[in-house]
């Protein structure tokens, strides 16, 4: 193996393109995630106001809109269509419409109907404009209702059980901050790793066949398709579980990601992840034997892992089929032990299930092998008999 080992190495410093060019997009992705929302969520989403009646209430909604940090009112408006067509422009994301009289019919004590439309084609901006403007338009509201209840008589402790007779004290588990950054980064980011790791090892394999190097990978290795493939995959196992931990370390450590249970048992799932990526790229290459059709059929496994893994969408909200099929990723089982592990802290003894999956996935790794030295020996007989019908017709 170690032997093997070498030669790959060897390879590696003749056209050392492929890893660079990886890593490179590795290190790109994780800066582009950590500053895509540095501030934790998207701010200053562009929204409008139709302002129809023109009055003090009107002009200090406004006002407290713009003061908010989650939106901004890029323009007032006089009428609807106006506001539409801005958002059908992709200007703004949402709209107030204040209807006219709205101040007249407060002070008559009669209750005015407020508008609030977002375009929720763009799925975050338009849910987080509507969370914006839908929580000062309670504010709004419960401001008025303060105003009236006043003239009426009541005291400020009375009119606040009327307000708001049941207040919730909300604690967000993991994200107290509801910070996408934490959201995507911790999994995003090892999904991106070990998707280049599965793929590049499909790649690796389907090379030697390519360039007609099998023979020569093999006698390095003394004939054992087991140590050829494991030789051929531990310098890389290496160099993406080196970088996966290098990117948990700083989203954990100097970006103060949450991480409530054990570091040493967070770095062994994240080897036992790209170790389980690298088997099932083996087992892929080893059953089809046709380097472009495995290539391929690796990246349509790799590319679905991002949504079958269940941290964009729940797995038990899926189909039967799909959610069966997500255990088949090495990633789904590395997110359900982060969530147990940096979340809840808990520690192998509720992510024992998780490890023996990520294990499991070394009998891919040994049915793959031996697909692999099928294929090879194949080829080799038929080698072996075409020179003999040669040698014969000379």
């Amino acid at each position: 193996m170690i032997r093997v080992i070498n030669r790959e190495l060897r390879r590696i410093v003749k056209k050392p393109r492929y890893v660079i060019i990886l890593t490179l997009g590795i290190v790109f992705s994780f800066v582009f995630f950590a500053t895509l929302m540095n501030d934790g969520q998207p701010q200053k989403l562009p929204v409008a106001v139709v302002d129809m009646d023109g009055t003090y209430l009107s002009r200090r909604i406004c006002h407290e809109l713009t003061a908010t940090q989650g939106v901004n009112v890029t323009a007032v408006y006089n009428n609807h269509t106006e506001a539409r067509k801005a958002m059908q422009r992709g200007e703004i994301f949402a709209f107030y419409e204040i209807p006219k009289g709205t101040y007249n019919e407060l002070l008559q004590f009669h209750a005015p109907h407020f508008g609030l439309y977002t375009n929720t084609s763009y799925l975050l901006a338009g849910m987080l404009s509507y969370r914006q403007l839908a929580t000062m338009g309670m504010l709004a509201a419960g401001a008025v209702q303060r105003e009236v209840f006043r003239k009426k008589g009541y005291t400020d402790d009375a009119l606040m059980g009327l307000i708001q007779p049941v207040e919730f004290d909300t604690h967000p588990i993991g994200n107290p901050w509801i910070s996408y950054k934490i959201y995507l980064m911790t999994v995003i980011i090892p999904a991106i790793i070990a998707f280049l790791a599965l793929v590049h090892t499909s790649y690796l394999i389907g090379r030697e066949w390519e360039e007609r190097t099998v023979r020569s990978w093999m006698l390095k290795a003394r004939g054992k398709a087991l140590k050829a493939i494991l030789g051929k995959m531990l310098p890389y196992t290496f160099h993406y579980s080196l970088l996966a931990l290098i990117a948990n370390l700083i989203m954990f450590g100097p970006m103060h990601f949450p991480m409530a249970g054990s570091w040493l048992l967070m770095m062994l799932f994240t080897v036992l992840l790209i170790f389980a990526a690298q088997c099932a790229a083996v087992f892929i290459a080893g059953c089809l034997g046709d380097p472009q059709l495995s290539l391929g059929i690796t990246g349509v496994y790799g590319a679905l892992c991002f949504s079958l893994c269940g941290f964009s969408f729940p797995v038990e909200s899926m189909p039967r089929v799909l959610g069966s099929i997500s255990w088949l990723y090495p990633i789904r089982h590395y997110y359900l032990a982060y969530r147990d592990m940096a979340i809840f802290g808990n520690g192998l003894e509720h992510c024992w299930p998780q490890l023996c999956a990520l294990l499991a996935f070394g009998l891919l790794l040994i049915v793959g092998t031996y697909m692999f030295n099928w294929h090879y020996e194949k080829e080799a007989a038929t080698i072996g008999s075409n020179g003999s019908e040669e040698r014969s017709a000379a």
